[in-house]
């Protein structure tokens, strides 16, 4: 007439002992980056949500473009490109960080949109990038950028404070209000490669360049206002005046003269 009651007993010391058992298992830390945790390259400070937004305005970018953001940190750069509509990529060492960022943009409805990779920046393939992001020290962006110059022309560049020492910035602005510190963004285009010399209708066209500065001479006389942005050129020779667009060695435009065009030798 017992044997009923064994399962009862043994149902009863289970449950009795499965909380013992469960307190003996450590709870799982949720993890938190901190300010100034080392990194594979640089430590991590994260980029004020107002200076995120003005170098989203400083890059112009919409829901056409694809974003990189190297050494994403939290995720919020990649974030708030993909709330514009742009499909944007973080790239970071820290699986961590990655694993946060993940969680920030399912919190934020971006995951579609917003991915991101545990990889090393300086391993990564750029070329599908129409912007990047980035707050790195002066000697990594200095190292990318040679990457960086021979991305399409027209590629747009934002830094978080650190410059790339002599290729000039084409913009910079620094915000106020609520920002107190690494307030400042730089943004750079990249230019087509003009330099050499051209063949055209009306000459020879000699281009030096210097990253997007450039200076030069049609049949030996000097260009005056001489600008490229990009793949977009224009100067002016003589009364003459030419804006166009460069595709490899070939430019093509029009002018005061009508329509040109131009093959480089």
């Amino acid at each position: 007439m017992y044997r009923h009651h064994a399962p009862v007993a043994l149902a009863l010391v289970v449950c009795l002992a499965a909380p013992a058992a469960a307190q003996t298992k450590p709870a799982q830390e949720t993890f938190e980056p901190k300010v100034g945790q080392a990194g594979k390259d640089v430590v991590w400070v994260p980029t004020p949500q107002e200076l995120v937004d003005t170098m989203m305005e400083m890059a112009k970018v919409t829901a056409q473009d694809y974003v990189m953001d190297l050494g994403s940190g939290d995720g919020r750069t990649v974030i708030t490109a993909a709330k514009l509509g742009a499909t944007a990529v973080g790239i970071e060492y820290n699986p961590e960080m990655v694993e946060l960022s993940k969680k920030n943009a399912a919190a934020a409805r971006v995951s579609s949109k917003a991915t991101f990779m545990k990889a090393d920046l300086f391993e990564t393939d750029l070329s599908k990038a129409t912007v990047i992001t980035m707050f790195l020290l002066p000697s990594i962006n200095l190292k990318l950028r040679p990457t960086i110059l021979n991305l399409k022309p027209g590629t747009r560049v934002v830094s978080n404070s650190f410059d790339m020492e002599d290729w000039e910035a084409d913009e910079r602005k620094t915000v106020s209000g609520d920002c107190t510190s690494w307030c400042t963004a730089l943004l750079w285009i990249v230019p087509a490669k003009v330099e050499g010399t051209w063949k055209m209708a009306q000459g020879e066209l000699k281009l030096t360049q210097t990253f997007q500065m450039i200076t030069g001479t049609l049949n030996g006389t000097p260009l005056g206002s001489a600008s490229l942005r990009g793949d977009a050129i224009s100067f002016t020779s003589g009364t003459g005046r030419y804006t166009g667009k460069v595709d490899g060695n070939t430019m093509r435009g029009t002018g005061t003269a009508g329509e040109w065009t131009a093959s480089r030798q």
